[in-house]
């Protein structure tokens, strides 16, 4: 997006010192010329200024919808970039951490900030795309040893997504560092589910250093039937929760959601007193290889429905849910890409086809997603002739869906707003529920 600010009146600025320094030397030579050029000068520029203005907010700001607070520059709010809040409760203790490549303190990893600060790191556990954040989706990842600190890597994804009693023998307490996106179907809110879980049963404490969510400025979406209840939707929230992984930590313990009701020892670090859902948060480091920029993570609530489908959302390509499309889609559309495999996408749908959709890459896009945009799904639909999946079990969109019923609206032809009404109650039980927990404040939600 065009931006226009104070270089705008430079001109007006530096012929303005230009007249002050000829006053202030008592150079009086063209003075009248001077003075008068400035004027009509500044006077072009406030025109254009306004001019661009206003292009710029008929093109950008729905005239109806509210548009979304972003920070022109953000402070460092994560609770890890604050050592000394949580190092203390830390020392002497035998530590295991939960993180990946998000888990940084500046521009140092949490667990090398930990034991150059004498911290006893015994053991890592990692979570889906592994200790480093570069395995596929749903792509199983063993156990590893780190290169760097010699210390095992535990992974908790695949088979094993709860740590067992063995793993987690011998640990005074567990740390979770883990940038999430807030979306039910992220899976890192499952991960932490199990590993609240497994600490409750062992007697171990755990420590959440919260981070922002970057889609946490607003709810929306159907909360979740505990009847389609799987890894990618463990409890009945909707889509787009609006929490920080750290209050979302308190709900699971207060709502209790895990099995056999036991209570967690939870202890939330909080991000920085700066930190509010009034705003957009952007994340400096992709939480996972198909998230790599602050325009996918924005999308993704919407378009992540798709992926059960057999249409693609980019894997493949260097624009990973920045587009969609199909090799059946007309291909009078003007925008159309080919996926290959890549890093992160080791099997891309209709990999070598050339797949006619749309490029979801601009500015009105990425600046005002505040609700989840069924018109991709819609589109998608009537594009394939109501039959999105070709075959394809629809299993898995019901599970991203959360419920049996989403599919069904949107064959039936019903309008966004028709199916958007439909989530009204659950969505408004939500919320007040939600509030319990919040740490942080709402602005004007």
């Amino acid at each position: 997006m065009r931006t226009i600010g104070l270089e705008t009146f430079l001109p007006c600025t530096t012929l303005f010192r230009v007249f002050l320094d000829m006053k202030y030397s008592y150079d009086k030579l063209n003075l009248g010329f001077w003075l008068n050029y400035t004027k009509d000068l500044c006077l072009k520029s406030i025109f254009i200024l306004l001019i661009f203005s206003c292009e710029q907010a008929e093109a950008t700001i729905p005239s109806t919808d509210p548009p979304v607070k972003i920070l022109p520059k953000e402070p460092t709010i994560t609770a890890a970039s604050y050592p000394e809040t949580y190092m203390p409760m830390l020392e002497g203790k035998k530590v295991g951490i939960v993180g990946n490549q998000t888990s940084m303190v500046d521009e140092t990893h949490l667990v090398d900030t930990m034991i150059a600060s004498g911290i006893n790191v015994i053991r890592v556990f990692s979570p889906e795309h592994g200790f480093r954040g570069d395995a596929d989706a749903g792509e199983l990842v063993g156990n590893q040893k780190d290169e760097k600190t010699g210390l095992p890597i535990i992974s908790l994804y695949g088979k094993n997504k709860k740590p067992y009693d063995s793993q987690l023998e011998g640990l005074d307490i567990v740390v979770f560092d883990i940038q999430d996106v807030g979306v039910r179907f992220y899976t890192y809110i499952s991960t932490l589910h199990y590993v609240m879980e497994a600490c409750a049963e062992n007697n171990i404490p755990l420590m959440i250093l919260d981070r922002p969510n970057p889609n946490g400025h607003y709810v929306d979406g159907p909360v979740l039937d505990t009847k389609y209840k799987s890894f990618v939707g463990m409890h009945p929230v909707p889509i787009v929760h609006g929490m920080t992984i750290g209050e979302y930590g308190k709900m699971i313990d207060g709502e209790k959601w895990l099995k056999g009701e036991v209570e967690c020892d939870l202890t939330v670090i909080p991000c920085s007193k700066l930190y509010s859902h009034a705003y957009r948060w952007r994340v400096k480091i992709p939480p996972s290889p198909n998230l790599r920029s602050q325009l996918s993570i924005s999308v993704y609530p919407s378009l992540c429905l798709l992926e059960a489908t057999d249409v693609t959302i980019g894997r493949g390509t260097d624009g990973p849910f920045e587009r969609f499309g199909h090799p059946n889609f007309p291909d009078s559309l003007e925008f159309n890409f080919t996926p290959k495999p890549n890093l992160g996408a080791k099997y891309p749908k209709h990999k070598g086809k050339k797949c006619y959709g749309f490029d979801l890459n601009v500015d009105s896009m990425n600046l005002q997603m505040y609700k989840i945009d069924l018109s991709f799904l819609i589109e998608a639909n009537n594009y394939m002739k109501g039959d999105m999946f070709l075959g394809k079990k629809k299993d898995m969109f019901h599970l991203l869906a959360g419920n049996g019923v989403l599919l069904g609206q949107v064959q039936k032809g019903m309008t966004e707003d028709q199916i958007r009404e439909t989530w009204k109650e659950d969505l408004d039980a939500y919320k007040l529920i939600r509030e319990k927990y919040l740490i942080y404040g709402l602005g004007d939600e």
